[in-house]
């Protein structure tokens, strides 16, 4: 009996042991063998409480057959009579079966009378507790349904590295809470915001391109409004880079000038953009870091109003025109309101990307996030000082997101702009207006040939 015990009690060790070593190494196929199906199920089978609980439910009037009781007859047989009664029932959303994620699960429900998304958007942390998840995201694919996609546990705990992008001006910076790759396209999304704290993970987003763009043919300019000491060290790779107000105005000059030369290339030619014109003839992409967008703006006497819309001006105009003629902005910032003036508001419009770590306070989250979701808000001031690097960030799918950068150090960054420098394009080439001659008669048949020709057989 006694040996019949421990192999028992060896037999559940070595069960639980493996388990757990099961669990550890490889969540996602013991999350779908083991864990799934239970949770399904017990999803399915509480719909109903947790739907009263949350307020989903309506009341609807039903029919039923009751029995009321009637007289002896004289033959001394019973007599029963039936008659209608109108009671009231709660009725449910209809709950289709819960289907595994990467990290949790999502289920399709069928919208009541009168009812919209966003009411159940409105009680997306009480399904969240009721569940015992991580999160709960409600989005509408299309009328009279909703999805409700859970997080089971935050997978933006621990972010591992993923593969470099190898598309132009495609940057694999780190991961969404979907378990997807975070990439900044700028192709897609040509003007992005990343606003955040010290210490919130702005830097760090910025040194994660500084690493992503390094290897690309592209040029990197500079805004460092801290007197040089973020980018300085990334010169290696930088075609220009100022360090005060007064380069800043030079530079964004040289970026109007420059723009307006593309402008007149592709004008020449019938091209809408510079992605028209053939190989030989396409202009060098450029991305713009800006670090510190507030000191472009703020103004401490009367004597740098000119020089304040000078720069307002110019990077206003790079943001509404810059993206067919190849300029791209990446402006950073800790504070970004509408107290600097009209001109961040104005370049706010023009900048569809949006990123926003942790910040001091609600108005520069506000600034960054307000016209996607009320709910993207609450999770932007939700962002705790602990998780560096974690930011809520407005998809080009018309969603935003929780995501997390890779941890990228400065020798990292470093490292990347030394060892590709070589591909840096030297500012006063770029600027030496070498390509105001329009093209002769048979470069222009040529281009016309070439836009002839369908993408796909381009390779």
């Amino acid at each position: 009996m006694s040996n019949t015990l421990l192999i028992t009690l060896g037999v559940l060790a070595a069960s639980v042991a493996g388990l757990r070593a099961w669990r550890h190494r490889h969540y996602h196929s013991f999350w779908l063998c083991l864990i799934y199906p239970m949770t399904a199920l017990t999803i399915r089978m509480s719909w109903r409480k947790v739907a009263l609980g949350c307020g989903l439910t309506k009341k609807r009037q039903r029919f039923w057959f009751t029995t009321v009781p009637g007289l002896v007859s004289s033959t001394g047989t019973f007599r029963v009579k039936r008659r209608f009664q109108r009671v009231a029932v709660d009725t449910k959303p209809w709950m289709w079966l819960p289907m595994p994620t990467r990290y949790g699960w999502r289920v399709t429900l069928r919208l009541l009378e009168g009812q919209i998304p966003a009411d159940y958007a409105d009680v997306a942390e009480r399904l969240a507790h009721s569940w015992g998840v991580h999160a709960v995201r409600v989005f509408s694919p299309r009328r009279g349904r909703i999805v409700v996609a859970a997080t089971v546990r935050d997978p933006l705990i621990q972010v591992d590295q993923l593969p470099p992008s190898t598309e132009l001006l495609k940057v694999t910076v780190g991961r969404l809470e979907t378990g997807n790759p975070w990439v900044i396209d700028f192709r897609t999304v040509p003007h992005w915001i990343n606003a955040g704290a010290t210490q919130s993970g702005k830097s760090n987003l910025a040194n994660a391109l500084i690493v992503g763009l390094s290897p690309q043919p592209v040029a990197l300019v500079g805004f460092d409004l801290k007197g040089g000491v973020e980018f300085t060290p990334y010169g290696p790779r930088l075609s220009a880079l100022a360090t005060t107000r007064a380069e800043s105005v030079g530079l964004l000059d040289d970026l109007v000038t420059l723009m307006l030369d593309r402008m007149t290339v592709c004008r020449s030619v019938g091209a809408r953009n510079i992605w028209q014109l053939p190989g030989e003839r396409r202009p060098t992409p450029i991305v713009v870091l800006v670090d510190e967008l507030a000191e472009l703006y703020l103004m401490a006497d009367k004597s740098e109003k000119d020089e304040i819309a000078k720069t307002s001006t110019a990077l206003l105009r790079v943001a509404q025109l810059g993206r067919a003629f190849g300029i791209y902005l990446f402006c950073c910032g800790q504070r970004i309101g509408s107290d600097l003036g009209p001109g961040v508001t104005a370049l706010r419009a023009q900048c569809s990307g949006r990123i926003c770590h942790r910040v001091n306070d609600p108005e520069t989250a506000t600034m960054t996030l307000g016209d996607l979701d009320p709910a993207a808000l609450v999770s932007a001031r939700a962002i705790a000082a602990e998780t560096p690097g974690v930011a809520i960030v407005g998809s080009q799918d018309g969603q935003w997101y929780r995501a997390r950068s890779f941890y990228v150090s400065e020798s990292t960054a470093e490292h990347a702009a030394h060892t590709f420098a070589h591909l840096a394009p030297a500012w006063a080439d770029l600027t030496a207006g070498e390509h105001h001659a329009e093209m002769t008669d048979a470069e222009l048949a040529e281009f016309l040939h070439d836009s002839a020709v369908p993408e796909a057989q381009k390779g």
